[in-house]
């Protein structure tokens, strides 16, 4: 009993019936280190669980036997900076966890995968797959040095595989395991920046579904061409590596995607002479006009990336930072929310609304998992009326103006939205619903929906179904107020929150660049007239506010971003601090 006084937060979950905890491992550490360094049994009385969290706890070095087993119904699991080794996970980690989606073992000094996560080896395990679930596994900050093809099986499904800060030295290497078909047939994003990798084998190719590769700050000399041959790869980041073609090089610094794979495609070096005449060509005018203009290409280099900058403005510098305040009724709804101000996008070139907001649209289906994991909302800043609260409401209370409606109370919006997807299954003769009401079943079951609130009362957002036509972005919008939601973890939030930023610069970058070709949103909400953009503003970087989340009584939950955030982007962003 003297155990299980020592733990109240385990014993108003299990009281609560609590289906998300995060314990902050410096206020645990003691509590920890007198258990020996494990975690207490008590956690195994919660079988309701479904996210768990105890990050930063260096006291903690193995989880105890039986976790998988007590704990069936968790889908994310985040361990990040504690000390686990392989063998203090293995005890909780062995046996099946069958609805696992996201597991965070970053930052713990693994020298070896556990045998859970295939370590142990020689290659797919037998039987049943311990994670047949696992969507997103991140091992960064860690020090693996080569990852055992018993993965594959153990993870069958991943999407995203986090690897940075460890000392790999080749790729995939090991983790593919030979004479098998298809393996990680899902797996769409590979991070493996600042590991010690010395080669990028062909058989990356053999990964059907990579859309991110990120190998930045390794010691690669050569790229293989076979990454021409990976169908889905959209972006890479091979930035920090010492190649030996030069021309290569160049292409990589340049963020030049296209021209890298075409390069690549075409032989490099010697082959190709057809691509290489042309692009030589073009090289020659563009260094003509250079000299005609009095520049030179290092100078265009630097305002390349000057494209990419993001300065970070903190709360002690802003004269009225943005708060938002979190009722205690959230946490059995929608627990997590980070949020901040982007300030300096330009959305009025061309189709660059669009783009927004099918920018918004792939990250939904893609990190957000179709909004399972996390749902984004983006309002225009100007048209919001501090301070916010977020909070809950019955669905016969929350009324709000969803985007292209009229006000409605949310059950009414749920009906609608509900009969609209039936005719349409039944139009298009589908099974399934498909498109926004695929996530009305997200709120089954909830006594109370989750909403923003301006100063005024008024909702602004109701994740994860829709934004106000209150606070609509337009083509004239230049001031964002962002908003990241989550009911698995606050770690999702800031990851989505990450990418998002870094999708926006990428994006406001492209736009800028090419602010001349015409083009057209169809925006009825267009300018009433033109807006000035001269080129020094366009070279400034945008500008993200820090956003404080407190509680009712003023006490910070969270601050976006902190010293920590935006890290996961650092390789693709330039962050000024």
């Amino acid at each position: 009993m003297a155990a299980a006084a020592a733990w109240p937060e385990l014993e108003a979950a299990a009281r609560e019936r609590r289906r998300e905890l995060a314990l902050p491992g410096p206020a645990v550490a003691e509590r920890v280190a007198a258990g020996g360094g494990r975690l207490p049994a008590q956690l195994l009385a919660l079988p309701l669980l479904q996210s768990l969290e105890l990050s930063g706890c260096p006291a903690l070095r193995e989880l105890g036997p039986g976790l998988a087993a007590a704990l069936p119904a968790l889908h994310t699991l985040v361990l990040s900076g504690n000390a686990l080794g392989p063998a203090g996970l293995g005890a909780g980690l062995g046996g099946q966890l069958p609805v696992l989606r996201i597991l965070d073992l970053s930052g713990n000094g693994l020298e070896a995968l556990p045998a859970a996560l295939g370590g142990a080896a020689e290659g797919a395990p037998e039987g049943p797959a311990a994670f047949p679930q696992l969507r997103s596994l991140n091992l960064s900050g860690n020090r693996l040095r080569e990852l055992g093809p018993g993965l594959a099986g153990a993870a069958p499904q991943l999407q995203s595989l986090l690897l940075s800060g460890n000392r790999l030295r080749a790729l995939p290497g090991g983790l593919l395991p030979p004479g098998t078909a298809g393996p990680f047939p899902l797996l769409s994003r590979l991070e493996a920046a600042d590991n010690e990798v010395q080669e990028l084998g062909a058989d990356i190719a053999a990964l059907p579904a990579l859309k991110s590769l990120d190998v930045a700050n390794n010691q690669l000399r050569e790229l293989p061409a076979a990454l021409a041959d990976c169908p889905r790869l959209k972006e890479a980041n091979f930035r920090g590596n010492q190649l030996r073609d030069k021309r290569l090089e160049k292409m990589v610094n340049g963020c030049q995607m296209k021209a890298i794979l075409e390069y690549l495609r075409a032989g490099g070096r010697g082959k190709g002479k057809g691509d290489s005449s042309r692009e030589e060509a073009r090289k020659k005018k563009r260094e003509k006009q250079q000299k005609k203009d009095g520049g030179d290409g290092e100078q265009d280099e630097l305002e390349e990336a000057s494209k990419l900058l993001v300065k970070v403005l903190h709360i002690s510098e802003n004269p009225a930072p943005l708060v938002v305040k979190a009722s205690p009724g959230v946490k059995d709804v929608r627990a997590f929310i980070v949020c901040c101000v982007l300030r300096g996008v330009s959305l009025q070139p061309g189709n660059a609304l669009r783009r927004f907001l099918s920018l918004q649209t792939k990250l939904h289906e893609d990190i957000c998992e179709k909004r399972t994991a996390a749902t984004i909302a983006t309002h225009d800043l100007q048209l919001i009326k501090a301070p916010l609260t977020y909070d809950v409401q019955p669905p016969d209370q929350l009324k709000i103006a969803p985007l292209g409606r009229k006000e409605i109370k949310a059950k009414d919006l749920l009906r609608q939205l509900q009969l609209e997807a039936e005719e349409q299954r039944k139009q298009k003769k589908r099974q399934n619903v498909s498109g926004l009401h695929r996530y009305l079943q997200l709120l089954d079951g909830k006594d109370n929906y989750p909403c923003l609130l301006d100063a005024e009362g008024a909702v602004i957002s109701f994740p994860p179904i829709t934004n106000s036509e209150k606070t609509k972005i337009r083509k004239e919008t230049r001031d964002l107020f962002l908003e990241v939601t989550s009911d698995t973890s606050l770690q999702i939030c800031k990851d989505v929150m990450d990418t998002l930023i870094l999708k926006i610069a990428e994006l406001n970058r492209s736009t800028l660049e090419n602010k001349g070709e015409s083009g057209s949103d169809n925006d009825s909400e267009a300018l009433q007239g033109p807006v000035s953009l001269n080129s020094q503003a366009e070279n400034l970087p945008l500008v993200v506010e820090q956003v404080r989340v407190v509680d009712t009584d003023g006490n910070l939950k969270v601050l976006y971003p902190s010293k920590t955030d935006l890290a996961t982007v650092s390789s693709l962003l330039t962050v000024l601090r």
